[in-house]
């Protein structure tokens, strides 16, 4: 008897472990409104987290990558720089297909030649061998951004995207996440093993997304929460009016004349759509103050680990963690940010969406700042996971007054030309953070820190923007709206 104790303790633990799984799913489905519901989220949310655990373990694996490959942090910089400029010029093709073609498909097959690419990665001899596996890679991640943007449009109602948002940006936040910790821990041991884990849920994934259903198009037949009833404005046979749009309506806020849109817009072609996205006010407003943040961002993700080691003296395996724990308020802000701004939007405030975003933006250089200059882990950690709580809290409800803003029809075109500008400010990032820590600063901890502090300021003048645009919203809310009836 007593042999078998072992066995069946280990049985119960592991049985305990499942039901806990089991009940977990099953709360996560109700939370999302259901399983058609939770199934869209939780896969669109981990395509996004396959794109962040690809950059964020370039940036964990930065030591062992220059020893193994005989590189510069400016080198390690020009890896995580060209694959994000290839990627933007590769979204607007993307852009085009997601306005055009069936989204589902097209997204698993670029999926499977991400896993291609990640192996590629890992079989690289030399500097410029990993160079060209990350330009074939930023080509073929290039697809998620205008395709995911399409498919929440087409998903789910305007009364609830911020909220949606949130739960798919923790997607990438959790990759981001998993790029750090597990993937940087791998890279420890080796930097090939760690690109090659990230190739095995690749393959995975391109099933999940084939099997998902493609919505209707113009905000038609959106998947709505089990719980709940479909609002007044709902209507299967047209595009639902927004609460945004309604309130424009309500308060009698007119189009602008010039941008209203009579004939489908799909008939646009690459350069009249990049042409028209931008002239819409806002939306240039929206893509500067994203770009802002993003910048700063891709600077974390590349050099973060190594500045925590440097900073507060601690070893890689505590630095993962620590970046870990961060990455909780991250994922904190993410959900809010997107509840926040549908919650004044269904208020009354119908700049709520902005308004969450503008405080965000306001409080995140000033959080941030303390933490650069102190060198013990714990008195940065309260102001770190503050800081990114606001970084990571405007992200949302933007993504959601982006769709707002824009018809329907040319959502899949305006994210590629949105990420295109704004991937052109981030994909610079990391050699610009590189190459100033290394040539203006003197490299070394020093030189990151200040380095940090300096990119700052782009950050607060993201908050700028934000409470700039406010002013236009409203208008390009109700030109959207005319756009789509008409």
């Amino acid at each position: 008897m007593a042999k078998q104790s072992g066995p069946s303790l280990l049985s119960g633990i592991a049985a305990l472990a499942g039901a806990a799984a089991e009940a977990g799913a099953d709360r996560l489905t109700v939370a999302l409104g259901g399983r058609e519901r939770a199934r869209v989220i939780v896969v669109l949310a981990s395509i996004l987290a396959l794109s962040a655990a690809d950059v964020s373990t370039v940036g964990a694996a930065a030591t062992e990558l220059r020893h193994g490959l005989h590189i510069s942090n400016t080198d390690i910089g020009l890896l995580v720089t060209t694959t994000s400029i290839v990627g933007a010029i590769a979204t607007l093709p993307f852009g085009v297909l997601a306005d055009r073609v069936r989204r589902t498909a097209t997204l698993s097959i670029t999926i499977l030649l991400w896993a291609a690419a990640m192996l590629w990665s890992a079989t690289a001899g030399n500097f410029h061998d990993l160079l060209l596996a990350r330009i074939f890679l930023g080509a073929v991640t290039a697809s998620a951004g205008p395709m995911i943007a399409s498919l929440v449009g087409d998903y789910f109602g305007g009364w609830e995207r911020g909220r949606i948002y949130g739960y798919i940006l923790t997607g990438e936040l959790l990759g981001a996440g998993f790029g750090f910790a597990v993937s940087g821990d791998i890279a420890a041991l080796s930097w090939r093993a760690a690109f090659v884990i990230l190739a095995i849920p690749a393959l995975v994934l391109a099933v999940f997304v084939a099997r998902l259903p493609e919505p209707r198009r113009g905000g038609r037949g959106v998947l709505l929460h089990e719980s709940e009833e479909p609002p007044p404005e709902h209507d299967d046979e047209g595009p639902h009016e927004t609460d945004a749009q309604r309130l424009a309506r309500e308060r009698g806020i007119q189009p602008d004349p010039e941008l209203v849109l009579h004939d489908d817009p799909r008939r646009m072609n690459l350069a009249e759509a990049t042409r028209y996205v931008l002239r819409i006010r806002t939306n240039i407003v929206l893509i500067a103050s994203s770009a802002c943040g993003y910048y700063f961002l891709a600077g974390v993700q590349t050099f973060g680990v190594e500045f925590a080691k440097e900073q507060y003296g601690v070893g890689q395996a505590l630095a993962n963690i620590l970046l870990l724990v961060i990455g909780i308020g991250a994922v904190g802000g993410v959900l809010a940010g997107g509840a926040v701004g549908d919650r004044l939007l269904h208020r009354g405030r119908l700049n709520g969406r902005l308004y969450a975003a503008i405080g965000a933006a306001a409080l995140t250089p000033v959080l941030f700042g303390p933490a650069l200059f102190t060198r013990s882990a714990g008195g940065a950690l309260p102001y770190l996971i503050a800081a990114v709580f606001v970084l990571s809290a405007q992200n949302p409800p933007l993504d959601a007054a982006r769709l707002d803003i824009v018809p329907p029809l040319l959502w899949g075109r305006a994210e590629a030309v949105r990420t295109l500008l704004r991937s052109a400010a981030q994909a610079l990032a990391p050699l610009l953070f590189g190459a100033v820590s290394d040539y203006l600063f003197g490299g070394g901890r020093t030189g990151l820190q200040w380095t940090f502090a300096v990119m700052l300021v782009p950050l607060a003048a993201s908050a700028y923007l934000l409470f700039r645009g406010r002013r236009t919203y409203p208008r390009d809310v109700a030109t959207a709206a005319a756009s789509a009836n008409g």
